[in-house]
């Protein structure tokens, strides 16, 4: 019966290789977004990347059937607050997730006959959570980034709105000096203003895009401002002060968490380390026969 299961897992796995040679040989009709994504980002992709793209992107609109319309949306909500690393779309992300869920399986099927499940499990796990891992990391990076450089982008900001510039100029002018996700998701508002969308939802379709706090406080007061008509450098200097407010109250709470966790490590491994060396260093100044001791 191992043996059944051990030819079958062998079989799989040849035939998914001749199949992925088939495929890289042939030329096949790419998804719209799929193919704007192998065109740009194949320079900020390495090789391995764009070939599982390529290798997946005929199992891409199964995977998106699957899925269901509530969480292919969902899905892109979530590729978009994490910026789209390494010009990561729907489509590629269906792509991903039919290469790796095919390969978890055949690790699964191929550890499982060799009388290994726990490897079993991992090739499971790898093949389910493996194309939203890029995702997950993003979504951290580009939320810590964005609550670290807004309360600054507000100041400057308040400062170039008191001397004089419209709030829509003073937006492009200071984006402008700025680099990394906040500007360039300033600069996507921007440009949905240009094309004739309301303030009000382009400041909306922003916090959508973003997971985090500080933008949400950001386009919430923005837009009471707007509504009580107070002046909008004394809204932005206070959502300033907010966020730096908010900010070290968080990291006060970080600090209080950290120390339990510390105390936790100094006691499951230094403590008893050090110990071991401390009786160690004073047998061995005394002559003790540690040997005797031990029963050798």
């Amino acid at each position: 019966m191992v043996g059944l299961l051990l030819g079958l897992a062998m079989g799989i796995a040849v035939l998914g290789i001749l199949t992925a040679i088939r495929m890289l040989r042939t030329d096949a009709p790419l998804p719209s977004d799929l193919a704007v994504a192998l065109e740009i980002g194949s320079t900020r992709v390495s090789a391995g990347g764009s070939a599982v793209d390529r290798l997946g992107m005929r199992f891409a609109p199964l995977v998106l059937r699957l899925m269901g319309p509530k969480a292919v949306e969902r899905k892109r909500r979530r590729i978009d607050q994490a910026g789209n690393p390494g010009g990561l779309t729907i489509d590629r992300y269906a792509a991903r997730r039919a290469v790796y869920g095919v390969f978890g399986i055949v690790i699964a099927l191929a550890t499982w006959s060799s009388g290994v499940p726990l490897l079993a499990l991992l090739g499971l796990a790898f093949g389910a959570f493996a194309a939203d891992a890029a995702i997950w990391q993003g979504i951290r990076e580009r939320r810590d980034v964005i609550d670290r450089t807004l309360p600054d982008f507000l100041d400057v900001l308040a400062v170039v709105v008191s001397a004089g510039l419209g709030f829509r100029q003073a937006l492009d002018r200071v984006s402008a000096r700025y680099e990394g996700p906040w500007a360039d998701e300033i600069r996507i508002t921007l440009r949905q203003m240009d094309m004739g969308v309301p303030r009000r939802q382009a400041f909306d379709d922003l916090r959508r895009r973003n997971d985090s706090e500080p933008v949400n406080q950001f386009v919430s007061a923005l837009q009471q401002g707007e509504e009580l008509g107070s002046p909008i450098a004394d809204t932005l200097i206070q959502i300033a002060r907010d966020m730096r407010r908010t900010d070290a109250q968080n990291a006060r709470r970080r600090a209080a968490r950290a120390i339990p966790k510390a105390t936790v490590a100094t006691l499951v491994f230094m403590l008893p380390a050090t110990m071991i060396l401390i009786v160690t260093g004073m047998m061995l100044g005394t002559g003790t026969d540690i040997g005797g001791i031990l029963g050798d």
